[in-house]
């Protein structure tokens, strides 16, 4: 049995309601039993507590949060009791949407009385999915009508959405979809990025990379929409041909999870098998890491911009240089690069700058 869950956020209007209606008729035809958790903010303003008239809001988030852990817990031990081999939860609004309502202290408050960290409140998910707010790029649509608890402007709307964005920011799956699209352009882009994300296969060119100059890493730190983490993989052997296996630690200042990724091409399709393990699980799997290759020590900057999500890799070994990778929506050829990022040269498909490569010894 394979539990997946994933959170589909986004800015007011953003297409929310008519996306879990697509996702349970396309993944139903997948063979899934999909399940939903509703969205906790849109329950209590509905039911008459709304946050704008809270005296205590870093109480009001607490709240908010513990019950959002609750209600995904039920699901997922419900879940557990299925006979369905492939059960995808579906979260409307995750955990971290609520830090994009709460200064710093707030937020700090939060996770000191849940005794958790941010990495683990953010990563506790498989992937993130985030429509962006009608009210950018297509603010004629903007309305109202579709949910009574909903009350920005359009203004208050884009804040809103930069500010999720910014909060789900750093995490290993997280893809932003934009109104580049028509609507129903729109809800296909998710549905393919969430088909992508399960497993099927999709063409390799759907990632691009490049090698840019080294990059001002106070500059980088400071922005709100990027999130430094540490990585430190190996690689392990495979009996399958042409198989490559990664064990993986994310994270940032002590806080750390692990995972387990399985990659292969088949007929000119990359798939991607991923799963989550324990500590001991990885500290076990290091042990029998491939002599062939040396451990990956890096930094990642995940950065948020242009609609667009960019991992910047900086290596201890490289001074004057590092590398950039895009995940683009059906390998699209127009690539907007990220302000005061500067560019080499595109090295899409060279292989002496893949991870592996890196880690080869000589």
């Amino acid at each position: 049995m394979k539990i997946t869950k994933i959170v589909i956020t986004g800015g007011p209007c953003a297409g929310k309601t008519t996306a879990m209606s697509w996702i349970q008729n396309a993944f139903t035809k997948e063979g899934y039993m999909v399940l939903f958790v509703s969205e906790t903010a849109t329950e209590l303003i509905s039911g008459g507590a709304p946050w704008k008239f809270t005296k205590n809001n870093r109480e009001y988030q607490l709240q908010i949060t513990k019950l959002m852990l609750a209600k995904e817990q039920a699901f997922e031990a419900v879940a557990k009791t299925f006979d369905e081999e492939k059960v995808l939860i579906v979260c409307d609004r995750g955990t971290l949407d609520n830090r994009a309502y709460m200064n710093d202290e707030e937020f700090q408050y939060v996770l000191d009385q849940l005794e958790t960290n941010e990495i683990e409140l953010r990563d506790h998910y498989d992937a993130v999915f985030h429509l962006v707010t009608a009210a950018k790029g297509a603010a004629e649509f903007y309305t109202y009508a579709n949910n009574a608890a909903r009350y920005e402007t359009v203004e208050e709307a884009i804040r809103v959405d930069d500010g999720l964005i910014a909060s789900w920011t750093g995490h290993p799956h997280l893809r932003v979809i934009d109104n580049r699209y028509d609507f129903n352009g729109k809800m296909m882009a998710l549905i393919s990025e969430i088909s992508a994300f399960l497993g099927e296969p999709r063409p390799l060119e759907t990632k691009r990379k490049y090698l840019i100059r080294y990059p001002d890493i106070r500059e980088l730190e400071q922005r709100p929409n990027c999130q430094r983490v540490e990585i430190l993989q190996a690689y392990l052997k495979s009996e399958i041909p042409g198989e490559m296996i990664r064990i993986r630690r994310r994270g940032q200042d002590g806080h750390y999870l692990y995972y387990k990724t399985r990659k292969r091409t088949v007929d000119g399709k990359r798939i991607e098998m991923e799963e989550r393990l324990t500590k001991n699980e990885y500290r076990d799997l290091m042990m029998q890491a491939d002599p062939d290759y040396r451990p990956i020590r890096k930094q990642r900057f995940c950065l948020s911009e242009n609609g667009l999500y960019y991992n910047i890799d900086i290596y201890p070994q490289w001074q004057d240089q590092a590398l950039m990778d895009i995940e683009l929506y059906g390998g699209e050829e127009h690539v907007a690069l990220p302000e005061g990022i500067s560019v080499i040269r595109e090295v899409t498909g060279e292989k002496e700058y893949t991870n592996p490569a890196i880690a080869r010894r000589s």
